[in-house]
């Protein structure tokens, strides 16, 4: 779920500013899955605006701590929120690490980067949920080291159901600062976007794999 409204809003806001997500209904992207997508989403850009990359750090950080108590470690999924999940971490004065998709092949083999203790409280930060396989991939990874994960937090969800299913599969609480109904709200009342793209909008969402942007 959302964090509140406004926060959804003003989320939605900056990263439609910063060009972090790029709406195009009519000229659409191709995803790695191979679907075509009238969205592309970046959050890493993000960390490249001082104030943004701020609001973001402190709103997460606050949230965090009013939700689940002050946790042990926050873990940050990597690649694309290694960066914004150590911020949380330093304005939290808390330790930080990072999991990769996959242990290494070569020394440690680590999956888990930075030091973590069987039995600490972790919460995860995320930038983006699309079927929120990798990021509970990474929560997977932390339960078979033994930690306690209090929850996740995510700066920005597609807000697909099977998202919201394996989430409740694996009985893990999922926060997100905006989604992607608020987007489309923020979109068209800043004219973004027009009545028709909306629409555009609305029925890729509704069946993203079988989606023909024709």
């Amino acid at each position: 779920m959302i964090l509140n409204k406004d926060t959804a809003k003003k989320t939605a806001e900056v990263l439609l500013q910063i060009n972090a997500i790029k709406l195009s209904p009519k000229e659409p992207f191709t995803w790695a899955s191979g679907w075509r997508s009238p969205i592309y989403c970046d959050n890493r850009i993000v960390l490249s605006y001082p104030p943004i990359r701020n609001y973001i750090r402190e709103t997460m950080a606050k949230f965090i701590e009013a939700e689940y108590g002050r946790p042990d470690v926050i873990a940050g999924v990597a690649t694309g929120a290694i960066g914004i999940g150590m911020l949380v971490a330093e304005y939290l004065g808390l330790p930080f690490v990072y999991v990769r998709p996959e242990a290494k092949a070569h020394g440690r083999q680590n999956q888990i980067e930075g030091f973590i203790e069987s039995g600490q409280n972790v919460v995860v930060v995320e930038d983006l949920i699309s079927t929120g396989k990798s990021s509970l991939n990474a929560v997977k990874a932390l339960k078979k080291a033994k930690v306690n994960v209090k929850g996740m937090v995510a700066i920005f969800t597609y807000g697909f159901p099977i998202a919201d299913q394996n989430f409740k599969e694996e009985n893990i609480t999922l926060n997100t600062l905006s989604n992607y109904q608020n987007l489309l709200e923020q979109a068209l009342d800043t004219r973004y976007i027009t009545e028709e793209e909306l629409k555009t909008l609305s029925e890729w969402n509704a069946n993203p794999s079988e989606w023909n942007a024709n």
